[in-house]
């Protein structure tokens, strides 16, 4: 039988007085509140359990967001065809070795500039890698709006408005 008492007599704190809930006096000796740990796990595996359920929710609405499925299509589509996939690979590689010419300080010759500007035109004007060029901006943009959503959760302790996901925090916050 659990009792609280008035003064602790317990091995740790003989005689001081009641130092709060979390501490009851057996006829065995002092325990922790078992119940109490039991209850707070519990409960936070209840609310864990009621967070994955919602997060399992909301990405059962983006795969069923028809925007997402447009995008899916569209980049099975590019994975598909492999001019197009060759065509992006190209441009990507030309991109880096002209970016890291220029962070060595060596100058691009024109003839560099134009051939890789020559590959992007291609590359933009092949609908199926335009689309999938598309549908990365796209996802990208459900991934921001989703990410500044749960941010601002976060940061403010209540579900934010419109107008607290209007403000603009600069691109050095998590939310970008």
């Amino acid at each position: 039988m659990l009792s609280r008492p008035s003064r602790c007599n317990g091995p740790m704190n003989r005689g001081l007085p009641w130092t709060g809930p979390l501490l009851y006096f057996t006829w065995r000796g002092w325990h922790n509140a078992g119940l109490l740990n039991i209850y707070i796990t519990m409960q936070t595996e209840t609310e864990t359990s009621l967070l994955t359920q919602k997060t399992r929710e909301l990405c059962q609405a983006i795969l069923e967001e028809p925007v997402f499925r447009a995008g899916q299509e569209r980049i099975a589509a590019f994975l598909a065809d492999e001019k197009a996939r060759a065509q992006y690979e190209l441009v990507v590689s030309k991109g880096q070795a002209l970016q890291e010419k220029q962070q060595q300080a060596q100058a691009l010759s024109d003839a560099e500039v134009a051939e890789f500007e020559k590959q992007r035109e291609i590359l933009i004007n092949n609908p199926v890698a335009r689309g999938f060029m598309d549908a990365q901006e796209e996802l990208h943009e459900i991934q921001h709006t989703i990410k500044k959503s749960v941010n601002k959760t976060l940061e403010l302790g209540r579900v934010p408005t419109e107008a607290d996901l209007q403000e603009d925090c600069g691109h050095g916050c998590s939310c970008h």
